[in-house]
């Protein structure tokens, strides 16, 4: 596929879009386009890259990195092909099966599919990004969920910082849609991988001397079996790249469904991640024809977070 030009900001007004901080750029910020894709680069470096091509199982953003530093995210590793670098996913509705994908078709058995995407560029580095998102079984064309997503994306800080805010509503199809996960360890049928669903972030490999905090307390996660699972408002997840120290956090809106959130975080050798689980400890079932919202605010950073860092983040997210 051929690349397109790098396009300058202030000549450019695309149908893309971000939100962001008024402060000046860190480097020159411009936009790379493509038939399926969008990114925010950095002299030559994608600063965030958004991915919503036919070829993709759910749209998604990757690489995600602060101007001059290096990508967090990891696009479909080995061990979780599936694993889209920064992505939205459901695991069940109504018992189908909408998060892993088959290792030869690379298809799920349940399928997620978006339209009228509609994204905003603006000269001032931030965007707005538009969809449709319909969830159906693959035998069937009946979606069973609808979605209407909006994310906001910020322009990077004289720090680098900026942020992702995601919103969201799912309306139920024409029968009752049960949103699920894998059961708890202390479920029947449990797994000690239960509980994850929604909102995620894979992280790259090379990030090491991982911290995990929630707004909470500054004290570190404590594991069972290299997981984590608890409520609060926020959470972050920073560690080191080439001896400097990046993060990610994230803050549940106070109207979401099931807040204060529950998370879920892994943090064993490889296998980096973190979801707002919302489904963690139960099931939810939206009725026929109604909707429910989920709103989050993904701030993309460096150095590491503290608790009171988190709390001031969730007052600004309102």
């Amino acid at each position: 596929m051929k690349m397109l030009a790098l396009i300058p900001f202030r000549a450019a007004i695309i149908a893309f879009a971000f939100v962001v901080c008024t402060d000046a750029f860190p480097a020159e910020m411009s936009w790379k386009r493509q038939p399926d894709s969008v990114a925010l680069v950095s002299g030559e470096q994608i600063v965030w890259r958004f991915n919503y091509g036919t070829n993709e199982s759910k749209p998604c953003f990757h690489p995600v990195a602060l101007p001059g530093g290096p990508e967090l995210t990891w696009y479909r590793p080995a061990d979780h092909k599936w694993h889209c670098g920064f992505w939205f996913s459901w695991k069940y509705i109504n018992g189908i099966n909408y998060w892993e994908e088959d290792p030869k078709s690379a298809t799920a058995a349940g399928r997620t599919e978006w339209k009228n995407v509609k994204i905003e560029t603006r000269p001032d580095s931030s965007a707005r990004i538009q969809m449709d998102v319909v969830y159906r079984p693959a035998n069937s064309q009946d979606p069973v969920l609808t979605e209407r997503r909006t994310v906001e994306i910020s322009a990077p800080a004289k720090n680098g910082q900026y942020h992702f805010d995601w919103d969201a509503t799912y309306t139920a199809g024409k029968q009752d849609a049960k949103l699920d996960r894998t059961p708890l360890p202390d479920e029947p049928d449990g797994k000690p991988y239960g509980g994850y669903a929604g909102l995620s972030i894979r992280f790259a490999k090379d990030l090491t001397d991982i911290t995990a905090i929630t707004s909470e307390s500054d004290t570190p996660l404590i594991y069972t079996q290299n997981r984590f699972r608890g409520k609060a408002t926020g959470l972050d997840y920073s560690g080191k790249i080439g001896g400097k120290e990046y993060g990610v956090a994230t803050l549940d809106h106070p109207q979401n469904l099931n807040t204060p959130s529950p998370w879920y975080v892994i943090n064993d050798t490889v296998l980096r991640f973190y979801t707002p689980a919302v489904l963690c400890y139960g099931p939810y079932t939206v009725k026929a024809g109604e909707s429910f919202r989920l709103r989050y605010r993904t701030v993309v950073h460096a150095a590491r977070f503290t608790s009171q860092q988190l709390k001031e983040e969730g007052n600004r997210f309102k």
